[in-house]
């Protein structure tokens, strides 16, 4: 069973009929235009015997009066009845009586824009002689808005998404004198225009019909992307209208499904968005005037991943469509409307489907596939994902951008609630969560994204590739073990409960969390951000052994002081290195009193860095040495840099030319430790060992992990994860049969948690 997003289905929609006629003026106007000519309508003959149909075309609306989208349909029939109104011309009006007069009023067109709407409206503008202002989220890319500012337009980057850029269009329109907003969002008081946006349209309706009529058929099924809901507004006005009416299915990224939530609601809800190939359609409320229609007349409402529109672009272009991803949507939709078991009552042998293709060929980041729900395929595809900490050494790293951006796109695609966290730019974390009823415990797996640097390993750092070991089937590259593994397995977890539809009163809250290899910014950000559960699992590499205990780590430096002179001027001189030693000594000793805790064993000391001296022939002025402490609980800050003091204000009494700075710390992690008899401890041994059929043993870890933040905060935590090899090291696999007890484990213990 899949635990994507269902598809709605509207039974009632094929009782509704629509108003529908041609526009008086609109085709006169648009036939005007330069470059006008029907946009062709492709017959999909293999892919219609496929699914059993009669035949499927694609309305092709890459060209459309030498740009690339059906927006300018609407953009220039709202554009002319706008500026026919505030003009008071009559609509028989010609495009230079309109560019005459507008000019003598200094216009101006103002929009907001996902892309091709703002270009349209540049367009228009351009077409006229006038100016036109164009307001863009600061999340466009700069291809996009290149292209917007080729017709002549200006831009203004609004810090935010569409539904503010909006806004912020908006209050320029009424702020500028001879202004005209033209947008196809409603807004309180503003109707006019984006219905006449809607009206545009129904150019492409009528030339389908006339184009299927030549060939003695007619739409049966017709498939249109939704943004803010305009087409689809457009779409469902016609269909319902036809003698005999047509299906409408309406298609949304997974990541704006702000229609399918409103549907599935029964009411307008705006959602969260997050990014996607199809950027005209991220929209996050639907239009308030296309709303009551598109609820009473859509028959179904599907979303669709990134990678699904990349698929259908492909399969397009090899039929010769020029189509991009908001284009592609539709073909994305009606396949996976074709593998639904209530397919049937949208599809059949008589069929014939059309397919909106809004948008041409254009370039964009190849998405990956969100698809996968086993922990095997979850760890492939998050080990493809150059996900390595920038601030962990010198190599450059990528951070985590890209591989929250992926797991935004697969919570979205099951449609599980989740959450950016990014208080620090480019290091975000991804916070999903699967909603209890109420009343039940709530289960915290709490995973990082980020691996050490790429660039110790010694082949493909990002295969994700099957292979073998010792006998054992496992998966390689960076961060497969440390700790893509675990947290792929915990993701499986979740959508394995999701799937199979289990009732479960607690939360299940899944923190995907960067920077752990280096100072913990993500879980800090989580916990800053007042994330909290009542028991929490780490999931990092303790081949199937549950610690529950790990040392902590205190980072001092220190600077030892000497007197830079000439290398041949020993009087003058004082060698800082050398006087280190005296301190490197003493510290050697002091590491044998260090405190032995019963759980976790002595606790440790070593020098990490060293840094000294300018070039062989002077004397150091400097030398500056860095201590790691691996703590245990009777160890502080406070305790270690007193320690610290005393044995350097001994040294430098017995040598006067031993000078220093203050220890200071520069970096310190709590010591993490439970009782072996807590009830969550117990509970989770007990669980986990009757799935596994063995008995897990407990004890403390070697390395410390993030585990100690949530203990110090109040969650009880656990570390438990897979086995494999080579954490850090040149070659790093993770043990495919590991992977799946995890997911089993993982999958058992939400329900003995959260149920």
């Amino acid at each position: 069973m899949s635990s994507r997003r269902p598809i709605y289905f509207n039974p009632t929609a094929a009782g509704q009929r629509c108003q529908f006629s041609p526009i008086e003026g609109l085709d006169q106007f648009h036939r005007s235009l330069p470059k006008y000519s029907q946009s062709p309508l492709v017959s999909l003959p293999d892919l219609a015997a496929k699914l059993g149909v009669r035949a499927i075309f694609v309305k092709d609306e890459s060209n459309r009066f030498g740009l690339p989208s059906f927006k300018v349909l609407g953009a220039s029939w709202g554009c002319y009845r706008a500026l026919a109104s505030n003009l008071e011309l009559p609509l028989t009006a010609s495009l230079n009586d309109l560019s005459v007069k507008a000019k003598e009023r200094s216009i101006t067109l103002i929009a907001a824009t996902k892309g091709n709407h703002g270009r349209a409206v540049a367009f228009m503008a351009r077409l006229l002689g006038i100016t036109a202002k164009v307001f863009v989220p600061d999340a466009m890319d700069e291809g996009t808005r290149r292209l917007i500012a080729a017709e002549g337009a200006s831009l203004v980057i609004v810090k935010g998404d569409y539904d503010q850029a909006v806004q912020e269009a908006s209050r320029a329109t009424r702020a500028t004198d001879g202004a005209l907003l033209i947008q196809d969002t409603p807004l309180e008081g503003y109707t006019d225009i984006p219905s006449w946006i809607v009206e545009g349209y129904s150019t492409m309706f009528f030339e389908i019909e006339e184009q299927l009529g030549s060939l003695g058929l007619s739409s049966s099924l017709m498939v249109t992307p939704v943004g803010v809901g305009s087409l689809a507004q457009a779409v469902v006005r016609y269909c319902k209208s036809r003698e005999t009416p047509v299906s409408v299915l309406a298609v949304e990224p997974d990541s704006a499904p702000c229609l399918h939530t409103s549907l599935t609601a029964g009411r307008s809800v705006t959602v969260q968005s997050s990014s996607t190939i199809m950027d005209g359609m991220n929209c996050e409320t639907v239009s308030s005037t296309g709303w009551p229609e598109l609820q009473q007349s859509t028959d179904a409402c599907i979303t669709v991943s990134s990678y699904e529109s990349h698929r259908a672009v492909q399969y397009l272009s090899s039929h010769s469509v020029a189509a991009g991803p908001c284009g592609g949507a539709s073909l994305a939709a009606l396949w996976h409307l074709a593998e639904s078991d209530k397919a049937a009552s949208l599809l059949n042998k008589d069929s014939v489907v059309v397919l909106l293709s809004t948008e041409g060929a254009r370039d964009y980041m190849t998405p990956w596939d969100v698809s996968m729900d086993d922990g095997v395929g979850l760890t492939q595809a998050l080990v493809r994902i150059n996900s390595s900490n920038p601030t962990l050494s010198m190599a450059d790293g990528a951070g985590e951008g890209q591989i929250s951006n992926y797991l935004e796109a697969w919570f979205a695609h099951r449609d599980i609630e989740y959450h950016r966290i990014e208080p620090v730019t480019g290091r975000p974390s991804v916070v999903g969560v699967l909603r209890g009823s109420g009343g039940g415990q709530s289960l915290m797996f709490n995973g990082h994204v980020d691996t050490v640097s790429l660039s110790s390993y010694e082949r493909d750092p990002l295969s994700g590739s099957l292979g073998e070991k010792d006998g054992k089937q496992v998966i390689l590259g960076r961060g497969s073990l440390d700790m893509k593994g675990g947290l792929a397995a915990a993701l499986a977890a979740v959508s394995a409960t999701k799937a199979a539809g289990h009732v479960l009163k607690g939360d299940v809250i899944l923190a995907a969390v960067s920077d752990e290899e280096d100072s913990s910014q993500g879980t800090r950000d989580l916990l800053d951000a007042g994330w909290r559960a009542d028991v929490a699992i780490i999931p990092e590499p303790t081949s199937s052994t549950v610690f529950i205990a790990h040392k902590g780590f205190v980072w001092v430096e220190l600077d030892i002081l000497g007197v830079a002179a000439h290398g041949s001027r020993p009087d003058e001189g004082e060698d800082a290195i050398l006087l280190a030693a005296r301190f490197l000594q003493s510290l050697e000793r002091y590491q044998q009193q260090l405190p032995v805790d019963e759980t976790l064993g002595q606790a440790s000391l070593h020098c990490g860095l060293i840094r000294g001296g300018e070039e062989p022939s002077s004397y150091p002025a400097k030398c500056t040495i860095t201590v790691e402490f691996r703590t245990v609980s009777a160890q502080s800050e406070e305790s270690i840099l007193s320690d610290l003091d005393a044995m350097l204000r001994g040294i430098s009494q017995e040598d006067p030319r031993f000078r220093y700075t203050a220890p200071r710390v520069t970096l310190s992690r709590p010591a993490q430790k439970l009782d072996p008899n807590d009830p969550f401890v117990k509970r989770m041994v007990a669980c986990s060992s009757t799935v596994l059929g063995r008995h897990l043993p407990v004890q403390s870890g070697a390395f410390w992990c993030d585990a100690a933040l949530l203990g110090e905060a109040g969650i009880p935590a656990v570390v438990f994860g897979p086995d494999g090899a080579g954490l850090h090291s040149k070659e790093e696999w993770v043990e495919v049969n590991s992977l799946n007890e995890m997911e089993e484990v993982y999958t058992e213990l939400i329900h003995e948690f959260c149920s």
